[in-house]
């Protein structure tokens, strides 16, 4: 079972996800896509962060219990203290990022938590606290982007060189611009198809050339074709 619910720390999500041993085969290995986000997990016991994804991740192991802060694209470096790149398609142990001590400490109380994922979202505002505000020019490029504005356009009227966009890009999303607006319009087109709205309208509406341009980018990005992802249960 999955849940999620808007967190305190602005644009990030608040998830929890529980999978039984009897639960159907398609939950256990429905993937992970791509969204420009980084989460920091607790997976029983273990204190993890997800890097950046540019592909379809796939949770391996057994069935088990997660609870999870997702952070707005572009926002976690700064509380984690590690620039996105260094952690692009992976999945990292926290004490790797963070002082030892501090790490055991966090991960008794989210052990002994009622609530794991609140505990998790405790640490992250009070890393948020320490941090300051996020970098306005980022929700900016996320917000055109994700709207489907050319990169091009979007560097132009943000003042910034090609260069220095992708540089910039790279420490926050993991990944240069080109790339998160590939991401950003998967998304566009998930919701979309997920809306009921038909695979060539989605194209259109999206900012694919057409529906073979869809499922070739939905393919490569998520590891399966647009009909057989939105068939899997969410």
């Amino acid at each position: 079972m999955y849940a999620e619910r808007a967190s305190r720390l602005s644009g990030a999500v608040v998830w929890s996800r529980t999978v039984g041993p009897g639960a159907p085969a398609a939950d256990t290995v429905r993937p992970v896509l791509p969204d420009g986000c980084m989460d920091l997990l607790w997976n029983e016991g273990r204190l993890l962060v997800a890097g950046p994804d540019t592909r379809g991740h796939l949770p391996d192991g057994p069935p088990a219990r997660w609870a999870g802060v997702r952070f707005a694209p572009g926002t976690a470096p700064a509380l984690l203290g590690v620039p996105a790149a260094e952690l692009r398609d992976l999945r990292v142990d926290l004490a790797d990022l963070w002082p030892a001590a501090h790490v055991r400490r966090l991960r008794r109380r989210v052990d002994a938590a009622a609530d794991p994922a609140a505990a998790l979202e405790a640490e992250a505002l009070a890393r948020a606290a320490d941090a300051g505000p996020p970098d306005p020019l980022l929700g900016i490029l996320v917000a055109a982007l994700g709207a489907g504005r050319p990169v091009a356009g979007t560097a132009d009227e943000l003042g910034l060189g090609a260069r220095q966009l992708h540089r910039r890009s790279v420490a926050a999303f993991g990944y240069g611009p080109k790339t998160l607006a590939r991401v950003l319009r998967l998304q566009r087109a998930l919701a979309l198809a997920r809306a009921g709205v038909p695979l060539a309208e989605t194209a259109a509406r999206a900012g694919f050339a057409d529906q073979a341009h869809l499922t070739r980018d939905v393919t490569e990005l998520a590891g399966m074709p647009p009909g057989e992802l939105l068939a899997l249960p969410r």
